[in-house]
């Protein structure tokens, strides 16, 4: 089989299979077109352990961050693995392959007060009644409150909201679906929202939509307007130009291990198939604990 043919295979394998994430299957797509530009369309078999070394040798030479080697190399591996799993080639070339590893770098989070002061804005503006900014703070408070991702925040429908129990159902990576529960704030920003914001917004749409969050001209809100806004309200509180709602699902996820929840239970409520995933938020709350050590023991 040539190159091209085999990624078209393994991508659908992927979605289809698998059930990725659209995001996640462009990813893979657009590293292996990648070493498609080296290997051309060779047939599948003809492509050894010297070209794939050569791909990342270039990749080297142009700049790329250890963290994009580290990230193509693994899609070089999956789509290997595969093609030699589904008798495609003989060997896999990609056994040997290695590249250097990723820099540990620990996530953005606010702090709690920052957060705090964030909100309490956002709840003042809110009670003004203006139905965009009644959205935008029930958004913060969701996706603070909770810790989903923001292509679960988009996804919700108001059938999926348990005002009641303060729960929402989401639909996470490979279509997995998980409830996970929000706290008294973002269930009186949420009700607001409903009350005297998402009416006014569902009045612009043209066609009906159960979607709980909506855009300006009524129809699901995007994944883009929710990143401006995190974007613009919360890079002042963390310091950084270029911060999205992952920063809002950090700072949950380690609030809630500073606050003393259980690994397992914050594991469960962002949705984590892996234990290790959660753990780097205790290294955030280790980070803390010894900053705060240091500035303030004598003996430091």
């Amino acid at each position: 089989m040539r190159y091209a043919d085999a990624v078209t295979s393994f991508t659908s394998y992927l979605d289809r299979v698998r059930r990725l994430s659209p995001a996640t299957v462009r990813a893979y797509r657009s590293d292996l077109a990648d070493l498609g530009a080296v290997v051309e369309d060779a047939d599948l078999r003809e492509i050894d352990l010297e070209m794939l070394r050569d791909w990342l040798w270039r990749a080297t030479q142009r700049g790329d961050a250890r963290s994009t080697l580290a990230r193509r190399a693994a899609a070089a591996r999956s789509f290997f693995g595969w093609a030699h799993e589904s008798d495609l080639i003989a060997v896999d070339p990609s056994l040997r392959l290695v590249t250097p590893k990723r820099a540990k770098t620990l996530p953005v989070v606010a702090s709690k007060e920052g957060m705090r002061e964030l909100l309490d804005q956002h709840r003042a503006a809110a009670a003004e009644g203006d139905p965009i900014t009644l959205r935008d703070h029930a958004m913060l408070e969701a996706l603070y409150g909770s810790g989903m991702r923001v292509s679960e925040l988009c996804g919700i429908d108001i059938d999926d909201v348990d005002m009641h129990r303060r729960t929402v159902r989401v639909l996470g990576k490979g279509a997995k679906e998980r409830v996970v529960p929000f706290g008294a704030p973002a269930a009186e920003a949420i009700g607001a929202y409903l009350t005297r914001g998402r009416p006014a917004l569902i009045t612009r749409a043209e066609n009906a939509t159960p979607a709980l969050f909506l855009g300006a001209r009524g129809s699901r809100i995007g994944s883009r307007t929710v990143y401006a806004l995190v974007a613009r309200v919360l890079g002042p509180v963390v310091g950084a130009d270029h911060v999205g709602p992952h920063a809002l699902r950090h700072s949950a996820a380690t609030h809630l291990l500073d606050g003393g929840a259980d690994l397992r239970a914050v594991q469960e409520i962002l949705g984590h198939a892996s234990l290790g995933t959660t753990q780097i938020y205790t290294h955030v709350s280790a980070e803390r604990l010894l900053a705060g050590y240091r500035l303030a023991h004598p003996r430091a």
